[in-house]
């Protein structure tokens, strides 16, 4: 039977991660609080975030916004957490 946690993202029980996605205590505060599909969420907003302020993940700096932007989306954002980058364009939608 799945792990069942009471996601903070979505506002009620759903499937937990199998494993902590980070070390340490920020790793294990998700892997108890944040569903699979909140997880999934925040990868496709995490790659819009790295994409649009051109983030470099290797680097310290980068590292820190970008744990900064998903402490704010899943724990401390509040309405602000999932806003989009002042110069941020959507993509248009592919002509089929």
């Amino acid at each position: 039977m799945a792990r069942m946690v009471q996601c903070v993202k979505l506002g009620r029980e759903a499937e937990g991660l199998e494993k902590p996605p980070l070390k340490g205590e920020l790793g294990k505060r998700i892997f108890d609080n944040v569903s699979k599909e909140a997880w999934r969420m925040w990868l496709e907003h995490s790659k819009m975030l790295i994409n649009e302020y051109r983030l470099d993940l290797i680097s310290e700096a980068g590292q820190r916004i970008w744990m900064t932007e998903l402490d704010k989306y899943f724990f401390t954002g509040g309405d602000e957490a999932a806003q989009l980058p002042p110069d941020y364009v959507a993509p248009k939608d592919k002509p089929e």
